[in-house]
């Protein structure tokens, strides 16, 4: 519900039909290109309609039907429906939605498809029903898969830090850069920032150690499976403190709830008073036929993608290691769906933050800037804690930093879409200094940005300083560039 919530309130910018990147251009333009193909290439219900009122409506139906998981009324088949929605979504938003939690959270939905119990009401409801001893089997196969996912995430992002080059992991330093560089520092990463080195070092061998040799006690026995479960949990909380990463540390968190067994989270079994004795034939049999097909279904899919899952992890290991063409036919097939996927966030550290500060003028003479709700922008604005949510227009942001503005189509649409005035776009922004009138010119200026110091802090208010670089994108007006 956080993941359809959260890109709703944004996606008319984004991709609505005035936004940036709009998906009614999107689709048809990959159509002209590839033809037929393009349905399996990318498989969203959007090719049937790819309006604003549809995008909606996929929003709307997948709160609904959040909402209805959470209740537990028809928990299978609205995974399925939700699993189909956001997919469709996620193909929609283009480089919008191309993070690694948006990949975690399809996967996720897609194996607990076989997970959750085939039943249309919740337990409370079937209680009535049951006998007193009836119990919502669990399938070992799909808790395997679950179990498996969160090994995979957690040992793919530890050993690719060491694999990639970057030394940085290797001497532990990585946190001398990351809590000023990384795309949206909460304001106790500027605290952590002044922790001292010995502390930072630490930190990363921590974090190492965490998602490299901990992940291997998924397998062991009780005691060491709940220490495993909290040190990773506690590593994410962590993480979550200090950097705004949507809703990937809820999602790995509840990966490792499932390392937990009812008796240690106390839960109680305790049954109403009374249940109805007399209960069908027929309701007795139908839910263990569908339960084994279910456990069927998911030894089908452990067959089919552990495969590719042992070869996705032993590439983190050996980065340039050739795919068997047989594995790369199958998770060719697989991998427009999301429901296979490899993992590894921050592999390279980044050692400079650059910030791209886009300014309007009407004369050409007097500049004004564009503030972003949750990027930084103003020096004397302390970083911001908006996570669950991501405003994705700040994050690309950070990605567009990294390279120039030819190597962010997205970016020269953006300016387009501020100098037409855009309502759609400006609602993803924190201050318009041209809310009645559209800007003649618009520039943007590449800086260098860093946390002030504990004295420049305390001297100053500002919570950033920065050094003007070069310019990223040159003046430009409506005369020089076309409607996109």
């Amino acid at each position: 519900m956080i993941a359809f919530v959260s890109l709703w309130v944004q996606i008319d910018g984004l991709v609505g039909s005035n936004g940036v990147s709009p998906l009614n251009q999107f689709l048809p333009a990959v159509y002209e290109r590839f033809g037929r193909s393009a349905y399996s290439l990318l498989p969203t219900l959007c090719w049937f309609d790819s309006s604003n009122g549809f995008l909606h409506f996929l929003f709307g139906g997948g709160v609904v039907l959040s909402l209805l998981l959470i209740l537990g009324i028809a928990p299978a088949l609205s995974l399925v429906v939700l699993f189909v929605f956001y997919l469709s979504l996620t193909i929609a938003g283009q480089t919008f939605l191309s993070f690694q939690w948006d990949i975690l959270l399809l996967e996720i939905g897609f194996l607990s498809i076989f997970l959750a119990p085939w039943r249309l009401w919740p337990r409370e409801l079937m209680w009535l029903l049951r006998p007193p001893n009836a119990a919502t089997p669990v399938s070992r196969p799909a808790l395997f898969l679950l179990k498996f996912l969160l090994f995979k995430l957690m040992l793919m992002s530890g050993v690719v830090k060491l694999t990639s080059g970057d030394d940085c992991w290797w001497n532990l330093t990585a946190l001398d850069y990351h809590y000023w560089s990384q795309p949206l520092p909460t304001v106790f990463a500027w605290w952590a920032d002044k922790s001292p080195e010995w502390f930072k070092h630490f930190s990363v061998a921590f974090c190492l150690v965490v998602e490299i040799i901990v992940p291997f006690f998924i397998w062991a026995p009780r005691r060491p499976r709940l220490i495993a479960a909290g040190l990773m949990i506690f590593l994410q909380i962590v993480i979550a403190v200090t950097g705004n990463y949507c809703f990937f540390n809820l999602l790995a968190i509840a990966l490792c709830l499932l390392l937990i067994d009812d008796s240690v989270a106390g839960a109680l079994r305790a049954a109403p008073h009374k249940r109805a004795k007399n209960v069908s034939a027929a309701f007795r049999t139908a839910e263990p036929l569908l339960d084994r097909l279910c456990s069927y279904a998911a030894i089908a899919v452990i067959i089919v993608t552990f495969p590719i899952n042992a070869w996705l992890i032993l590439s983190a290991f050996k980065p340039h290691l050739e795919w068997p063409r047989p594995l790369i036919a199958i998770y060719g097939r697989l991998e427009p769906f999301r429901i296979v996927n490899g993992y590894g966030l921050f592999r390279v550290m980044t050692k400079e933050r650059g910030e791209i500060v886009i300014e309007g003028s009407a004369d050409g003479i007097e500049w004004l800037p564009y503030e972003f709700k949750w990027k930084p922008g103003d020096l004397m604005r302390a970083p911001g804690w908006c996570a669950p949510h991501q405003p994705r227009l700040d994050w690309q942001m950070w990605f567009a930093a990294l390279g120039s503005y030819r190597e962010n189509p997205w970016f020269g649409r953006l300016i387009v879409r501020l100098l037409h005035g855009s309502q759609d776009v400006r609602q993803l922004l924190a201050k318009d200094h041209f809310p009645h009138e559209s800007p003649r010119y618009i520039r943007a200026t590449f800086y260098r940005y860093r946390f002030t110091t504990s004295r420049e802090r305390r001297e100053t208010g500002a919570w950033w300083k920065r050094e003007e670089l070069r310019e990223y994108l040159p003046s430009v007006s409506l005369d020089q560039v076309r409607q996109p």
